[in-house]
């Protein structure tokens, strides 16, 4: 029995050591009942109310590959305190046929997965709240209720009895400068973005040590986040502005908003930085820019539910001088996003977007399926064809020896039966082999899969087919099916500016270019992952 550890501790509860503590008693139980050791997943400091952990996935990985037959965890609670989370890493344990167990319970059941499951769940409701009533509590008599601000530096200060102090903040002068800055040019009429591009050209680093971007500086308007926002720059802390929620499919963590009737407000003036005229002035403006017409216009259209990307090129077209993407720079343009927002790039020439998707669909057309490609292609294809063939077969016959194994085992029972022979599991026995013997029949009828035929004129195909998607782009009843097709056969085009023009270098998945021009035929493990790149120039 192949057996494997998880071990976690949480920050606010263990120590690092914790983790050590956890793998020697494991390893202890492991050597007592007889198993083989493999080796220790962990996750330091990570809490158990969310499954987003690097080992505890690292562990679910390796059970769908099966290379695991016993998980050893000091407690359930180890795992997971999430009620559903632990269901359903017992369904997967289980069903790939590995059992868990731990130190607390033994060999875990659906009863400890139902009971265990419900007083975690319980914990965690009864820890968040203690936790926030301490935090409010902090709050109430000026101190930080979590997290630092840019502009503060939190002090290291101790008590009587040696234990850390936590929640007081100072101001940093040199950060507060900076904040001073920021609110002055936005209130003479210069922009987020202007303020940005100006703030790194000068050298200055961000919150993070980053390099500032608009949406830093403007921030959240319901959440009232970002730095022309922040109260506490004037001496007010805000606690409780919004909620988190964990999403249950991905396992994050979202934010929510509060009503202001539920905001703990506490006066603070020893950490003000902003005088009061210039935070007027400063919210005046944001307020006037709200209100505008041509905000409350697009905030109408609810532009942020949205978000399927608008053009062919959103998201895969990169700037060759930064990395950064390019974005649009006026109704028909694009241009570099960091160099436009940031300033952190020299590439602020921009290029006309319809051009730039014409030469994209030309080089599909003439370059990316080039005969000496799909030769390419049509070998690697072929070998990999090849290779899964023989693994096929050698399964075939691995199974075929099972089945004789198993028959031959039957028979001997059934023989011994009839000679009289009796054992209290016998039929148990029988049961068993005979349902082994009809799994492995049921696998060895199985027809394979008919092998995909790689046209010979795969090159012309390709061209027609991407012909027929250039128009069908334009139509706009089935427009958004040709626009996933083309987006889904391009890496990534990489826009550098030359001495006459731009440089063009096209990314594709020469397997998806193949898959379009013969429909349909290969399956999601017969594709090949060869890339081509084509150049061009405008």
């Amino acid at each position: 029995m192949r057996a494997v550890i998880y071990a976690r501790y949480s920050s606010d509860l263990q120590s690092d050591a914790s983790i050590e503590d956890q793998i020697r008693l494991c390893r202890a139980r492991i050597k007592q009942e007889g198993w083989s050791y493999l080796h220790a997943y962990h996750d330091r400091a990570a809490s158990g109310a969310s499954r987003l952990r690097p080992g505890y996935q690292k562990l679910l990985e390796d059970a769908r590959n099966g290379e695991i037959d016993v998980v050893v965890a000091e407690a359930l609670d180890r795992l997971s305190r999430d009620q559903e989370d632990v269901a359903h890493l017992y369904k997967q344990l289980n069903f790939s046929g590995i059992t868990l167990f731990t130190l607390v319970e033994g060999e875990v059941c659906e009863l400890h997965v139902g009971l265990k499951g419900t007083m975690n769940a319980l914990y965690l409701k009864d820890l968040a709240q203690k936790t926030r009533r301490g935090l409010e509590g902090r709050v109430r008599h000026g101190k930080s209720g979590g997290g630092n601000a840019y502009g503060y530096d939190i002090p290291r200060k101790f008590n009587a009895d040696g234990e850390r102090i936590r929640g007081d903040r100072e101001i940093n002068e040199m950060q507060a400068a900076v904040i001073r800055r920021i609110f002055e040019e936005f209130a003479v009429g210069k922009s987020p973005r202007a303020i940005a591009r100006a703030l790194n050209t000068d050298g200055v680093p961000g919150p993070g040590g980053r390099p500032w971007l608009d949406t830093t500086i403007r921030g959240h308007v319901q959440r009232r986040t970002g730095i022309l926002r922040n109260d506490l720059y004037v001496g007010r802390l805000i606690w409780n502005k919004q909620r988190y929620l964990k999403d249950p499919q991905t396992g994050k963590r979202l934010a929510r908003p509060n009503p202001e009737t539920e905001w703990i407000v506490h006066d603070v003036p020893e950490l003000r930085i902003v005088p009061q005229d210039l935070w007027d002035r400063v919210q005046a403006r944001l307020k006037s820019i709200e209100q505008s017409p041509s905000i409350q216009k697009a905030r109408a259209t609810g532009f942020w539910k949205h978000r399927r990307p608008k053009h062919l090129l959103t998201g895969i077209a990169k700037c060759g001088k930064c990395g950064g993407n390019l974005t649009t720079a006026g109704k028909n343009y694009l241009g570099c996003s960091p160099a436009r927002r940031m300033g952190t790039c020299e590439n602020r020439a921009t290029m006309p977007r319809s051009k730039l998707e014409d030469l994209i669909l030309d080089a599909f057309r003439q370059n990316l399926m080039a005969p000496d490609l799909v030769k390419e292609f049509t070998l690697a294809f072929h070998d990999e064809l090849k290779r899964q063939r023989q693994t096929q077969l050698a399964v075939h016959h691995d199974l075929e020896r099972q089945l004789n194994q198993a028959q031959k085992t039957l028979d001997g029972l059934i023989d011994a039966m009839v000679e009289g022979f009796r054992a209290p599991d016998l039929q148990q026995r029988l049961d068993a082999l005979t349902a082994h013997r009809d799994a492995i029949k049921t696998q060895l009828s199985e027809e394979a899969k008919p092998v995909p035929v790689l046209h010979p004129n795969l090159a012309e195909l390709y061209r027609r087919k991407i012909k027929e998607l250039h128009v069908a782009l334009k139509n706009p009843d089935i427009g958004d099916e040709a626009f996933t097709i083309m987006r889904g056969m391009i890496e990534q085009i990489t826009v550098t500016p030359a001495e006459k023009g731009f440089d063009i270098e096209i990314v594709g998945d020469i397997a998806r270019m193949v898959e379009v021009a013969n429909r349909d035929i290969l399956s999601e493990n017969q594709r090949c992952s060869v890339k081509v790149v084509a150049g061009g120039r405008i």
